[in-house]
């Protein structure tokens, strides 16, 4: 596996974790908490350093499931964690990143994640009623009192980054970006790279889409957060087709999978860059990870490069109320 930096000389595996659908949102849960406790230890073994999980994950049991997993190999991981919400009876009831409540999460999240300090502490999404500087200065409270190492952002605009920064150097931004998701190309990535911040994607596999696996056939089972995406209905996943015959005629000639070839072309943007696709099953991790050895060249980057832009993508990747919560 290979090494990469991020922010404030942070290194971790070129491709990490990400733990979130080991507790939510891709249809029933796995029955068998052991098994997802063995791929989690099986993705260390393998050599992933970066595990991604968040309080509201569950919420909390996806942060139980991390700790449980990788106590006996906590000093082989950078575990990432985030805050930001007000969860009350396990529900979501909108954001709050006061700083009494980030302090409140850290601590529970430290007891959840059985640990004694938090790696990556990413504030999850941007809260409109608590100024940036404020959210800043609370985790570099948290970092001078030895409880979280690293700052982190999710779904910031750049103008918020610039200023969090500015406060507490920020380590990590972790934002959607993919084939299909090009969002932080225009602003936060050249801002990223200016501050000399890392950049973490989530979804990089577009949620399943770009492996190839998902046809406008596909019915996606009860609970499945698919179900209420824009751009996965039947019409969009069928207009979004042509994308991903691109890549699978690529990985062919390639000797690689479609996953693959999304993941490579992720690493091919910039060296800080580290995507976190998430799995169940550990035939699919051997195979995330084995895209740092598929190296594409300049010219099949510019050519996926101009596809997605010639046929544009179908559909937005979050509904109304969740795309008006990122960008801030």
């Amino acid at each position: 596996m290979h090494i990469r930096t991020l922010g404030q000389g942070l290194e971790v595996s070129a491709i990490g974790f990400g733990a979130m659908g080991m507790s939510q949102s891709y249809g029933p849960n796995p029955g068998d908490r052991d098994d997802m406790i063995g791929v989690l230890r099986y993705a260390v073994d393998v050599g992933v350093t970066l595990v991604d999980t968040a309080e509201v994950y569950g919420p909390y049991v996806n942060e139980e499931l991390v700790g449980e997993a990788l106590a006996p190999l906590r000093d082989q991981v950078v575990i990432a964690t985030k805050f930001g919400w007000n969860i009350v009876d396990g529900k979501v009831s909108g954001t709050d990143s006061r700083p009494e409540q980030i302090r409140r999460v850290a601590d529970a999240s430290l007891r959840r994640l059985r640990t004694d300090v938090i790696d990556l502490f990413y504030q999850h999404r941007v809260d409109p009623n608590v100024p940036i500087e404020d959210v800043a200065g609370a985790v570099a409270e948290l970092i001078e009192d030895g409880k979280v190492r690293h700052f982190g952002m999710s779904e910031a605009g750049a103008a918020t980054l610039r200023r969090a920064h500015a406060v507490c150097p920020v380590t990590a931004v972790q934002s959607e970006y993919s084939l299909w998701t090009r969002d932080p190309e225009p602003e936060v990535l050249p801002t990223c790279a200016e501050l000399g911040i890392g950049f973490v994607p989530f979804s990089p596999l577009g949620k399943g889409f770009l492996t190839g696996t998902v046809a406008a056939t596909t019915e996606f089972s009860a609970g499945d957060i698919r179900n209420t995406i824009p751009r996965f209905t039947a019409e969009n996943r069928s207009a979004n087709d042509a994308l991903v015959a691109e890549v699978r005629g690529l990985a062919h000639t390639r000797g690689s999978t479609p996953g693959q070839i999304a993941l490579a072309w992720l690493l091919a943007q910039q060296p800080w860059i580290v995507p976190i696709p998430g799995t169940r099953r550990r035939e699919r991790l051997d195979e995330n990870t084995s895209a740092t050895q598929v190296a594409l060249s300049a010219d099949e980057v510019a050519t996926l490069d101009d596809l997605a832009a010639r046929t544009g993508i179908k559909g937005d990747r979050y509904d109304a109320a969740h795309m008006a919560m990122v960008g801030l």
